[in-house]
């Protein structure tokens, strides 16, 4: 049995679109930004050879460690719930690890944590973006094409495409969050009603986080035969397969979806995919008036 040749041009453009992302924000950066980012780079080989020579199962009984102890302690959740609100403004990162720090922290029960935090950050940032960038909206809407067709998709079609869209994994959490706030004919309770349905993947990862944590314990580890530590490890690999399997259907999904909307033209449908395609952290909210001008 052949592939299907449209199924791996779909898969390829998954990955293209990705490093498509990566790409241009470096590209618009800032030359000491990009210094960072290779010093940041930098850092985390050296990182990866203190691992090697420290050696993985101590590191890891190093986080167990601190993930128990944040655990134990009366607000230790609080830090959790906290650095998941903060990570939901652009231009922050590590939404996905946070939330599987959930897990290895508190097991399922991490959760709750996750999910209430994410939902109450993501309708913060939206409000906060919203509330601060109206003006540069207004402006930014009226300038492009690809926006103006968006928003009249969005408008036409309401709460059903905003889930959609919402549970695509591009964009990534924060700039999805700042995704909708620039989109006006998004209003918050749509927002929320849509980030509820996050919540499978949300569960997903905190269930990985909940199997690395046992394997990360020495004494835990010590006490499981082979078969067990397998079985975990399996586990954890198919939990990873099955969130990188989901968010590339759901992103073809979203995209074949949108371009075959039924009461549009063909030519919105189209400038309408290619805005999630190529929206950056960068437009229109967060873009700087220099750049607009350019």
């Amino acid at each position: 049995m052949s592939a299907d040749p449209s199924l791996a041009r779909r898969f390829f453009k998954f990955i293209r679109v990705y490093g498509g992302y990566t790409l241009g924000r470096y590209q618009k950066l800032h030359v000491r930004n990009k210094a960072l980012i290779w010093l940041l780079i930098l850092f985390y080989i050296c990182i990866g050879i203190a691992v090697l020579v420290i050696t993985p199962g101590r590191i890891a009984q190093f986080l167990y460690d601190k993930a128990t102890w944040l655990a134990s302690t009366r607000f230790g959740w609080m830090a959790l719930f906290g650095a998941i609100v903060f990570v939901s403004f652009p231009p922050m990162i590590g939404h996905t690890t946070l939330v599987t720090l959930c897990g290895f922290a508190y097991g399922m029960k991490g959760f709750y944590i996750a999910s209430t935090a994410s939902v109450f950050g993501s309708a913060l940032s939206f409000t906060v973006l919203r509330l601060l960038f109206s003006r540069r909206l207004r402006e930014w809407s009226g300038k492009s094409d690809k926006w103006q067709a968006l928003e009249s998709v969005v408008r036409a079609k309401g709460l059903p495409l905003i889930i959609l869209v919402r549970v695509s994994p591009l964009p990534p959490w924060v700039y999805s969050n700042s995704l909708f706030a620039s989109i006006e004919a998004v209003s918050l309770w749509q927002f929320v009603v849509a980030t509820l349905f996050v919540f499978p993947k949300l569960v997903l990862h905190v269930f990985i986080g909940s199997r690395i944590a046992p394997l990360a314990d020495g004494d835990q580890r010590g006490h499981m035969d082979t078969q067990t530590k397998l079985i975990n490890s399996l586990v954890i690999v198919l939990g990873i397969s099955l969130a990188i399997g989901a968010s590339w259907a759901v992103f073809t999904l979203v995209q074949k979806h949108i371009r075959h909307l039924d009461g549009l033209s063909p030519e919105t449908d189209e400038l309408a995919a290619e805005a999630l395609e190529d929206y950056d952290e960068e437009a229109p909210l967060l873009s700087s008036p220099r750049s607009e001008q350019t």
